[in-house]
């Protein structure tokens, strides 16, 4: 723990606990590392309700915490039950739901219990996909996100230390029926590990060479902000302007990196593009820098003046509806914080992408439609509120619906999930 500190006095620390040895080990690990610092630990069990038993096993789990004193809660899946893509699906409703509750706690550390072995599967599973540098450094020791830092402090002990530590205290655990089922790649590949071993690719071996390419992987990160830094200017409307001649002349591992960011911090993704299409688009707008392209939710355009750019901008499809209730804050769109005050407007309000047809109708109702100096092809993804009443603001725009009692939007703010800069990946 001492790698991913320094930590705040008394700490509280939270961790996603199924009952499997590795998250039992790290629940006995890391309440007795927070005791001796005069901190707390909590546990966090997900019933994401995918088996008829989940309910039965997060209660068993429960009493098992309860007997070794250790504190818990029961997190409780109520959306739909995904249909394809499950593990997937599973393992990113589980981390909604830990980081959800460690956000309204205010707890900014969050403990997964992924081990070697975890890593070197990682890392086998990105190399058939054919992933590039980034997916074959694997998992990172630290994570950071908005509000919290999801660590994994387990990443290269072996899971068979793990179980001995739960051994040597007489302490059970659980196993996991899904860890069972080969349809799922990653048990597949755990079934070759003495295979794989045997020619030299033992998890020690495989989770070594993630750790050399993750220490790569950082120093070409702060390359990539360093040309950021130079080449990239972001508007608070929510678009971005790329210095030709910089992502030109930037070595192009840098420059994919560069602009992977950009369209995660305009699109508001979650992930950036996958790499074959940005080499594509790298070369595309190398190639003929006069022409125009789309890719991650985002347009990206050639401009001569003031200077020869791209301008990025969001696209306008794929734009979520979403409601906000009265006084109430929401990030839309992934891209934009917005607080609407709780009286003003008539009834609950939604907040949609301005549109073509909203701004053509908007326009006229402008003292001076081009003063908040925003691109023609930025404005139609610019957040509007309406209520039953229809358009009631775009902020962006300094429009405010005639009659309205003063302003309804208490905070229109661009903050991305992914901004351009992140946390450096952490080296396990």
């Amino acid at each position: 723990m001492d790698r991913f500190g320094p930590f705040e006095s008394h700490p509280h620390i939270a961790a996603g606990v199924s009952g499997g040895a590795d998250s039992m080990a790290l629940a006995v690990l890391l309440s007795h590392w927070s005791e001796a610092r005069g901190g707390r630990f909590t546990a966090l069990i997900v019933d994401h309700g995918l088996r008829a038993a989940a309910a039965a096993e997060a209660r068993a789990v429960g009493r098992s915490l309860r007997s070794l004193g250790i504190a818990h809660r029961v997190l409780r899946w109520h959306g739909d039950i995904p249909k394809a893509n499950v593990q997937a699906e599973a393992r990113r409703i589980r981390h909604d739901l830990l980081a959800a509750w460690c956000e309204r706690h205010g707890i900014l550390h969050l403990a997964l219990g992924h081990h070697l072995e975890d890593q070197a599967e990682t890392f086998l599973l990105r190399l058939g996909r054919g992933s590039g540098l980034d997916g074959l450094a694997a998992m990172a020791g630290v994570s950071a996100g908005s509000q919290i830092r999801l660590l994994r402090p387990l990443l290269g002990v072996a899971k068979a230390r793990l179980v001995s530590t739960l051994r040597a205290s007489d302490i059970g655990w659980v196993e996991d029926p899904t860890n069972l089922n080969v349809k799922h790649a990653r048990i597949r590949l755990r079934a070759l590990r003495p295979k794989l071993a045997a020619e030299g690719l033992s998890a020690e071996r495989l989770a070594a060479t993630a750790a050399r390419l993750s220490r790569a992987r950082r120093a070409l990160e702060g390359a990539a902000a360093e040309l950021l830094a130079r080449a990239v200017w972001i508007h608070p409307a929510g678009f971005a302007r790329a210095d030709t001649a910089f992502l030109s002349a930037a070595p192009e591992e840098t420059a994919l990196r560069a602009l992977a960011r950009i369209l995660m911090t305009v699109g508001g993704l979650d992930y950036g593009p996958r790499l074959d299409r940005l080499e594509r688009l790298l070369a595309q707008m190398r190639a003929d820098p006069a022409k125009g392209h789309t890719l991650g939710r985002c347009r990206v355009l050639p401009r001569a003046r003031p200077y020869p750019h791209h301008l990025i901008v969001r696209e306008e499809r794929a734009v979520p509806v979403m409601p906000v209730a009265p006084g109430g804050t929401v990030l839309w769109d992934n891209r934009f914080e917005i607080a609407v005050k709780a009286q003003g407007h008539d009834g609950i309000a939604s907040i949609a992408a301005l549109g073509r047809a909203g701004w053509a109708a908007l326009r006229p109702k402008l003292a001076d439609p081009d003063s908040a100096a925003i691109p023609a092809a930025a404005r139609p993804s610019l957040p509007a509120i309406s209520d039953s009443s229809g358009l009631l603001a775009v902020p962006h725009l300094g429009y405010l619906r005639a009659g309205s009692r003063g302003p309804i939007v208490s905070k229109c703010r661009f903050s991305p999930k992914n901004g351009l800069t992140a946390g450096a990946f952490t080296v396990a």
